[in-house]
Order: structure tokens, then C-alpha cells, then sequence
């Protein structure tokens, strides 16, 4: 089993900065691509950026210029790093990891418990 647990959600005002981290965990042979997620109330989760193994990143349109995606292969863990803050970019934020259990495994999207940003007006 692969395990991924969220820090860093806070309550900020508008203009803010936070640092989200995922540290996946268990029983883990190789992690494809990371990413982060978010959940408004009433809408759908969105992709909000990933990031591959090697490094390459993608990023949802309404983020581009405010937040980066790093990860740290040795640790197992994605960051995102979200500055200039506005009120839509409030949500639960979920990290998800595409992991391999052993050589041969078929790569399986996990999710984390989710971690809860605020951004005010």
C-alpha cells in the first residue's frame, strides 16, 4: 500500500504565499508522475500543475506565473510553491502520485487525505 499525506493548507489573505508538501510512503518501487489537485465547493477537482520523474512540469492556465512544482525523487515528496493568491484559488488541494508497488506493477494513481487552502478577499 502507498500512503500520501498533504501539509502546508492555511487560511491567507489575498496577494499571500503558501508551500504545500506530499510525502508519499509504504510500500513503494518507483513514482511516475506527481501532481496536485484542487477541489472548490460545488466544482469539479481540477489539475492544478504535475510534474514527471525527469523533472517536466505542466500547469493548469489559471496558475501559470504564480505557482511551481518541485519534488524531491530521493524523499518521495512534491512541493508547490503558490504565490500571489487570489480568492478562486481556495479549495481542498489533493496530491496524487502515479507509484509502482514492485518492477512489474502497473503504475496506480493514489490520492492524499486532501489539505484545505483559504485565500480572503
Amino acid at each position: 500500500q502507498v500512503q500520501l499525506v498533504e501539509s502546508g493548507g492555511d487560511s491567507v489573505p489575498a496577494g499571500g504565499s503558501l508551500r504545500l508538501s506530499c510525502t508519499a510512503s509504504g510500500s513503494i518501487y518507483s513514482i511516475h508522475a506527481m501532481g496536485w489537485y484542487r477541489q472548490a465547493p460545488g466544482k469539479q477537482r481540477e489539475l492544478v500543475a504535475a510534474i514527471t520523474s525527469g523533472g517536466s512540469t505542466n500547469y493548469a492556465d489559471s496558475v501559470k506565473g504564480r505557482f511551481t512544482i518541485s519534488r524531491d525523487n530521493a524523499k518521495n515528496t512534491v512541493y508547490l510553491e503558490m504565490n500571489s493568491l487570489k480568492p478562486e484559488d481556495t479549495g481542498v488541494y489533493y496530491c496524487n502520485a502515479d507509484a509502482l508497488q514492485s518492477e512489474y506493477a502497473v503504475p496506480y494513481g493514489y490520492w492524499g487525505q486532501g489539505t484545505q487552502v483559504t485565500v480572503s478577499s
